[in-house]
């Protein structure tokens, strides 16, 4: 059986034995120590907290900008929005205390350590809705999506993939060529891109164009 290097960080030291003691227990997984600088990196971190709060938003953003290791969330208490927050910042699963047995732990750890995701399923219809409810109130209006690009930007990026240059995009979408210059470096810098070809490529894995 293939083992999972798992490390953990809890909120309190009760929480990081309880938890480490069930771990060690199960043959598929391999528990590390919590460390920055673990070469090879563990493949989950499962953090133990009683709430999504900024402290661990951070910390949850530090992971996904330093590491490949995916992020489960074991906690207490989370809503719609704090489930938002924890998935713009990189989260995999999450999981609530009360339903934490080892062998639901294990079941997600393994689910998040193949690429896949978890979540509470009564939160899985919230979050939707609160997907939806952020599009059309708040994105929506400002001629915005969760992709992070603009309906015009999209446009001009899908030219671009076409092999158009500025001015053959200028005349397609009746925009000035300074325009169209403007669209792609607010895209290039707003999404720390390198150049004309990334925004294309980035655009692409998004599945826009």
């Amino acid at each position: 059986m293939q083992r999972t290097n798992v490390a953990l960080r809890a909120q309190d030291p009760i929480s990081q034995a309880g938890v480490t003691s069930q771990l060690r227990a199960r043959p598929e997984i391999a528990v590390t120590e919590w460390s920055e600088t673990a070469d090879p990196a563990p493949e989950v971190v499962v953090l133990v907290v009683d709430t999504v709060d900024e402290e661990v938003l951070r910390l949850l953003r530090h992971i996904r900008r330093t590491s490949s290791t995916r992020a489960v969330l074991v906690t207490t208490d989370i809503d719609e929005q704090r489930l938002v927050s924890a998935a713009e910042c990189g989260v995999a699963g999450v999981i609530r205390r009360a339903e934490a047995t080892p062998e639901h732990l294990v079941q997600v750890i393994r689910t998040v350590a193949k690429g896949a995701g978890h979540l509470p399923s009564d939160l899985v219809g919230r979050l939707l809705e609160e997907v939806g409810r952020l599009q059309g109130q708040v994105l929506g209006p400002r001629g915005l999506h969760f992709t992070g690009l603009a309906a015009r930007e999209v446009d001009v990026l899908r030219l671009v993939a076409e092999g158009y240059d500025t001015a053959d995009i200028a005349a397609k979408l009746s925009y000035s060529e300074r325009t169209i210059k403007n669209v792609l470096h607010a895209v290039i810098t707003r999404l720390q891109l390198r150049n004309r070809s990334h925004a294309v490529a980035y655009a692409m894995r998004q599945g826009l164009i």
